[in-house]
């Protein structure tokens, strides 16, 4: 069996379209999702990419995926990596995949001299919360994120 870890390439599109779409229903959130494969192929690969991507391979296939992009800490004074979703799929979890490809993002920061690798987790996902605490993450429990998105976005941006 082979296993390895690399950046996404434009023909993953709809592997990690698929695995987006089951993220959102492991997280009970299936009817938010409404991303196609041509916006993450935009996304990923266009003439302005706003995303970024790594793909884990088991024997040629896509098992899992790591999407971020980057951010600027005002503190830091330097660039960071925000890691959006991070997905496995049941059949290739407990194999490594999801920690290896935190590894190839710590990585990423370090090439290119990069001082974060941050991300979220839902409070009930304790298997995630298990495996970033393995790794040394430290939770930021004094900030709380905010969202503000549909109505409300429009609503705040005024007329247009």
């Amino acid at each position: 069996m082979t296993e390895g870890i690399r950046r996404a390439i434009p023909a993953d599109a709809g592997a990690i379209t698929a695995m987006i779409h089951a993220l959102a229903e492991f997280e009970r959130a299936a009817e938010q999702c409404t991303v196609t494969e041509t916006q993450i192929s935009g996304a990923l690969f266009g003439n302005s990419p706003t995303v970024h991507g790594h793909v884990a391979e088991v024997d040629g296939e896509i098992a899992a995926m790591a999407l971020w992009f980057v951010n600027f800490s005002t503190w830091d004074g330097v660039a960071g990596i925000y890691l959006e979703d991070l997905f496995v799929r049941p059949g290739f979890r407990r194999r490594g995949l999801a920690r290896a490809l935190l590894a190839a993002l710590a990585a990423e920061c370090l090439d290119n001299g990069y001082t974060r690798l941050s991300w979220a987790v839902l409070n009930w996902n304790v298997d995630a919360i298990a495996l970033y605490d393995g790794v040394g993450a430290a939770p930021q429990r004094e900030w709380t994120t905010y969202r503000l998105s549909g109505p409300r976005l429009a609503e705040l941006a005024g007329p247009p």
